[in-house]
């Protein structure tokens, strides 16, 4: 028995619910399916389908060994996926979405080099902070930061994301070093207009326990220009470092609480599909993994 082509063919007849159009599916006949399920079922030692004239059901030894086969193949797939694409050349245009300021901070180096190693590989790069439908608006990838929700799309975690608050040394000098987050509540605050996260996300409650919520201040939805403007004297920022790292690096900014700052979000690579992945997706993905570093290079500043 070839476990394999048995595991298929249970996995079709349960997804196809009939013997007949799971052989059709396989491009086989009714006859050998039903064979191969016979075989599986003697091979486990278990009845994995109870048939009738009409219908098939899963039995609970078949719930379960659905579900294991089906990521057992899904495996199998995938690796002959990777396999093929070593054999072949990275190709056609990637389209890309990611986030504005990330992009224009660190893209940059990153696709050069790629495009240097995949010359077959176009790039089109959209910029944007909001949230893309990838299906829907045709991209192969979307880099996202955040805390991510389950969905069907597959996400790659690349880099951690830290927020540092921060302000310019003359700020601090002229209304003072907070010392404790309740000291947060008589500045200036400059607020990331996207920042606007679910009431019970775990930094929207550490901004709201923390009265940066109800602060005067500046509200914009560009991470650069807020950074420019706490450079400037304007108030005290919560931002990422892959933004503010080269100011806190030359002294420009100076972080503050840094024993209060929230946990770490994250850089996500997010794509639609698993099983058939293009190469131009494979190879782009394999290329941005690690590419930051670890940490990654924007946090060596202290």
């Amino acid at each position: 028995m070839d476990r394999i082509e048995a595991m298929r063919a249970f996995v079709m007849v349960v997804d196809e619910g009939t013997f007949t159009r799971a052989a059709d599916r396989l491009d086989t006949s009714p006859q050998l399916v039903s064979k191969y399920v016979s075989q599986l079922e003697k091979h486990l030692g278990v009845r994995l389908l109870n048939r009738t004239t009409r219908k098939i059901h899963l039995t609970e030894a078949g719930r379960h060994y659905y579900r294991s086969a089906q990521q057992v193949l899904s495996d199998i797939d995938d690796m002959e996926n990777q396999l093929s694409d070593l054999q072949t050349e990275a190709q056609g245009l990637l389209r890309i979405s990611a986030p504005v300021s990330f992009s224009i901070h660190h893209m940059a180096p990153l696709l050069s080099e790629f495009q240097r190693a995949h010359p077959a590989v176009g790039i089109d790069l959209q910029l944007n902070d909001r949230k893309v439908d990838i299906v829907e608006e045709g991209f192969d990838i979307a880099l996202r930061i955040g805390r991510l929700k389950s969905s069907s799309l597959i996400a790659k975690r690349l880099a951690p994301v830290r927020l540092v608050l921060c302000a310019s040394p003359a700020y601090l000098e002229q209304y003072g070093i907070p010392r404790k987050p309740e000291d947060l509540r008589g500045h200036q605050y400059l607020r990331y207009s996207y920042m606007n996260l679910d009431p019970g996300h775990s930094l929207q409650k550490w901004l709201q326990d923390n009265g940066l919520e109800n602060t005067r201040g500046m509200i914009s939805n560009n991470g650069d220009l807020l950074v420019e403007a706490a450079i400037a004297g304007t108030g005290i920022i919560l931002q990422p470092t892959f933004i503010a790292g080269n100011a806190i690096r030359e002294g420009k900014l100076s972080v503050v609480l840094p024993e209060h700052e929230p946990e770490p979000m994250a850089l996500y690579a997010v794509y639609a599909h698993r099983q058939l992945l293009a190469s131009k997706i494979r190879s782009f993905i394999d290329f941005i993994d690690g590419f930051f570093g670890d940490p990654p290079y924007w946090d060596r500043f202290e």
